[in-house]
């Protein structure tokens, strides 16, 4: 009688094990296709006209891959790699075509301090080189904490370029000061000029690029296809990750409120919310160390349009958030077991590029 039920359960854990088998075989087979194969940390990436792709390595390397192969472009500025900082993400100017600017993120030594800090440059693509380098925001001081550098780039839909800066770890002086760079949201012009309606232009000693603040780690930032609006997220501690849309002069509360607590288990604030200070329209508890974001835009995916894509870098998986309202209302993952999802991108034939740690960047199938 026992060898009949060892039999049975034998036989029941083999069809259990075909059928995830089987599973995981049709996901894999329909879910996505590697573009480009061997990256470490791709933390960014664009699409060039010619539908090529220009790559940012977290370690200091610009990669251009076109017919299947990587080039390594030459001509980057000094990167300062230390901790969650490098060469970050990258975007084209909307006028690419006519004018040729490519925008990109990086961590630099240069400026005051010892150490580094979050630095958005532009440069053109001449060749395999880059050419006509010019630094547009140097954040300061520098610092020698390897965290929270940010950083994404975006430009809105009137020509304003955006971009994140991390906290650097000082949570309580930086992200709250006004008069201090990190833990804010940028917007300068595409040369770097300041535009005159910034929210604290006329602020004494204020920092004029500064669009939003009390952010901890901005590592997603997307245009909303429809609105325009500029949503963001960003890691919490253990707890408390978040999406934001942001608004001009707006507080965002970190770390005076927060879903999150200390890595240790302690709290490091006693308040969720505050007067003057913006809830998130999302949070994650626990956190799923967000990297990466876009809204689907194609019809390609079917009723998949308009959702929004959120990488987890905590848990390997892609987010696919239902939006309603401006809530996310269900969250379904999907590309499980992949990597570390780092980055996004729409392509121009309207399927979405994932870029994944010690994988490369996939296409996302529709299914």
């Amino acid at each position: 009688m026992a060898f009949k039920y060892k039999l049975s359960f034998l036989i029941i854990v083999a069809v259990l094990l075909t059928c995830a088998q089987k599973k995981s075989e049709k996901a894999d087979q329909k879910s996505y296709e590697v573009v480009v194969s061997g990256l470490d940390i791709p933390w960014g990436f664009t699409f060039l006209p010619d539908d090529s792709i220009l790559i940012t390595e977290k370690t200091g390397q610009l990669i251009h891959f076109k017919n299947g192969k990587k080039t390594t472009i030459q001509g980057l500025p000094e990167i300062y790699v230390r901790g969650q900082g490098g060469l970050m993400d990258i975007t084209l100017h909307p006028d690419y075509e006519n004018n040729g600017w490519l925008y990109f993120s990086y961590a630099s030594e240069q400026g005051q301090g010892s150490g580094g800090n979050t630095s958005i440059m532009r440069a053109k693509l001449s060749g395999n080189s880059l050419t006509d380098k010019e630094v547009l925001y140097k954040a300061s001081p520098n610092s020698r904490r390897g965290v929270h550098f940010g950083s994404r780039v975006v430009f809105d839909n009137d020509g304003y370029l955006y971009f994140t800066i991390g906290d650097r770890g000082n949570r309580d002086v930086n992200p709250q000061d006004i008069t201090r760079d990190c833990g804010k949201v940028y917007r300068i012009n595409d040369d770097g000029s300041i535009p005159s309606d910034n929210p604290f232009v006329d602020t004494n000693k204020a920092k004029k690029a500064i669009y939003s603040y009390g952010h901890r780690n901005p590592q997603g930032m997307t245009l909303h296809p429809e609105t325009g609006d500029i949503w963001t997220h960003e890691h919490g501690p253990k707890g408390g990750d978040e999406i934001n849309i942001i608004e001009a002069g707006k507080n965002y509360g970190w770390p005076k409120i927060s879903y999150g607590i200390n890595y240790s288990g302690t709290k490091f604030t006693e308040h969720t919310a505050l007067p003057g200070m913006e809830q998130p329209l999302h949070h994650w508890t626990p956190s799923i160390a967000p990297s990466g974001m876009v809204f689907i835009s194609s019809d390609i995916y079917g009723d998949w349009k308009g959702k929004l894509l959120v990488g987890s870098l905590k848990f390997r998986y892609v987010s696919l958030c239902t939006i309603q309202n401006n809530k996310v209302t269900k969250e379904e993952p999907i590309l499980e077991g992949l990597g570390r999802v780092r980055s996004f991108e729409e392509g121009p034939d309207g399927y979405i590029y994932v870029g994944i740690e010690n994988l490369g960047i996939v296409k996302l199938l529709p299914q």
